[in-house]
């Protein structure tokens, strides 16, 4: 058996990426050379790390309570990871052990399951007996496998996904360096897929990049789709599959790029600290803004012309096309701010961050509007509520969602500043939430594998799905009857709410 600082570094660097570290798995990424290894990522499972130290840990433990007779025989209490590395502590364990034995047999229970939580593979020894009231679901609202469409064909982790604003197309960008689109307009249960194969030029000829894809937007009318890569290219492809150009001005992953309404005009954001806004029709560099001093993590349109971004510099910069500085400049976060998103007639910005906290900023003033603190834990994405006609009420208040580490989704009226509903069903990070077209519901999406459908008027949970791995994204389809999810292990499914 043999091991190289190579595939411990790959290994390192895929749980940063899997945890949602992505900065610091890029940072990390760089510093270890992780391009000049000659590992293939695309074949190595999720949760690779993980397992392999569960794995570790159940032979260190099976090696401290080997009994005499040559059965394993183990303490109700388990070994942590810490512990199995502390010879005074496994020392301590051994004689503990033996002094069981002694004095009373009766107690050692013989090869005890291990309860675990998490993903299949990566499990990992947990101390309470029953989880806690509020994460019960009710039975009655749980989906069945069988009434979900499970597309199979990413070779890793799908780390997000979006609806043809048109048609029910669905794309997903995946860490297997592709993007795949799967047309669900005929309901089979068997679609077929398109996939978009993100290759870089390399002597002449085109090779797979093997960077992950990891953001994707349509354009309004759902003609193209662009995509965001590690690799440091945008790229527009057609509906069909075709690529239509290469965006190639970043020196480095783009984390976030978005079409403006209009649909002539790309955003994206990079680690390398800048903002470009590309002319989709010639696939060139329209301006390039260089005001962070960080990695730029989101952006986000508030005109045609004008948008916002943030950074891990904690700034919140909003500029326009056509002038060398920002308009206006917002400062009051102290971590890094993860996501950004005006609201939907672009009067106020909502801002999400690692401090813990939601802000709402007006362009009226310097200072935010509100300060919203509720959650414990890092605040991953925020979404607005949609308003105006087709929904419930057209005046009704502005709502706000967000989604933590602290596996809570919280519903804002942000006129009032206050929180009016906390969803607390989900158990473990939650990464992604989606008001539903008519904003009548909310979808979440937990590293729990669970996707959780609420009222958004009485906070009540009305259904729930637990699929195979966690889930990195939900985005509900345009008529508002389907709701997508990407997840961890490779899968992307599809729940048809007319089948309930």
């Amino acid at each position: 058996m043999s091991f190289s600082s190579d595939e411990v570094n790959f290994l390192v660097y895929r749980y940063l990426q899997e945890s949602g570290f992505q900065h610091s798995a890029y940072t990390f990424g760089i510093e270890s050379h992780i391009a000049q290894s000659n590992i293939n990522g695309s074949l190595v499972p999720p949760a690779a790390l993980v397992s392999l130290l569960q794995k570790g840990l159940l032979y260190t433990e099976a090696e401290i309570t080997l009994g005499e007779d040559g059965t394993e025989q183990r303490l109700v209490e388990s070994l942590s990871l810490i512990d199995a590395v502390m010879p005074d502590v496994v020392a301590s364990r051994q004689n503990q052990v033996n002094q069981q034995k002694i004095q009373n047999p009766s107690q050692i229970i013989k090869n005890e399951p291990q309860e675990t939580n998490g993903e299949e593979g990566n499990q990992v020894p947990v101390t309470c007996s029953a989880p806690p009231e509020n994460m019960e679901v009710d039975s009655s609202i749980e989906i069945p496998r069988s009434k979900a469409t499970v597309l199979r064909g990413h070779e890793s982790e799908v780390f997000i996904c979006a609806w043809n604003p048109t048609t029910d197309l669905l794309a997903s960008g995946s860490g297997d360096s592709t993007a795949r689109i799967w047309d669900m307009g005929d309901g089979s249960n068997a679609p077929n897929q398109l996939v978009l194969r993100h290759c870089i030029q390399k002597g002449g000829t085109e090779v797979p990049s093997n960077k992950d894809v990891t953001s994707l937007d349509w354009n309004c009318d759902g003609s193209l789709l662009a995509t965001g890569s590690y690799d440091g290219y945008a790229r527009i492809w057609m509906n069909d599959g075709r690529l239509a150009s290469t965006l190639g001005q970043h020196k480095g992953p783009i984390f976030a790029l978005k079409w403006n309404k209009r649909g002539n005009y790309i955003l994206s954001a990079g680690v390398d600290k800048t903002t470009i806004i590309w002319d989709a029709a010639t696939g060139q560099c329209t301006q390039q803004f260089s005001f962070h001093s960080a990695p730029a993590l989101d952006v986000d349109w508030q005109t045609n012309v004008s948008f916002a971004s943030c950074s891990t510099d904690q700034c919140i910069h909003v500029c326009k096309l056509g002038y060398d500085k920002p308009v206006k400049s917002f400062q009051g976060h102290t971590n890094e701010v993860n996501a950004i998103k005006w609201d939907p007639q672009g009067n106020l910005l909502a801002s999400c961050s690692d401090d813990m906290t939601l802000k709402i900023w007006s362009m009226k003033q310097d200072t935010c509007v509100h300060d919203l603190q509720a959650h414990n834990k890092e605040i991953y994405t925020i979404k607005w509520s949609p308003t105006g006609t087709g929904t419930p009420n057209p005046n009704m208040n502005l709502i706000l969602a967000s989604a933590s580490f602290d596996s809570t989704v919280r519903l804002w009226e942000v006129e009032r500043g206050v929180c009016i509903h906390t969803l607390t069903k989900h158990s473990e990070p939650v990464y992604s939430v989606a008001f539903s077209p008519d904003g009548k519901f909310l979808a979440s999406g937990s590293f729990d594998k669970c996707v959780h459908i609420w009222s958004t008027q009485s906070g009540q949970l009305v259904h729930s799905y637990k699929g195979t791995g966690g889930i990195f994204e939900v985005c509900w389809n345009s008529r508002g009857d389907k709701v997508g999810a990407s997840a961890s292990d490779g899968s992307v499914f599809v729940l048809d709410l007319r089948k309930l």
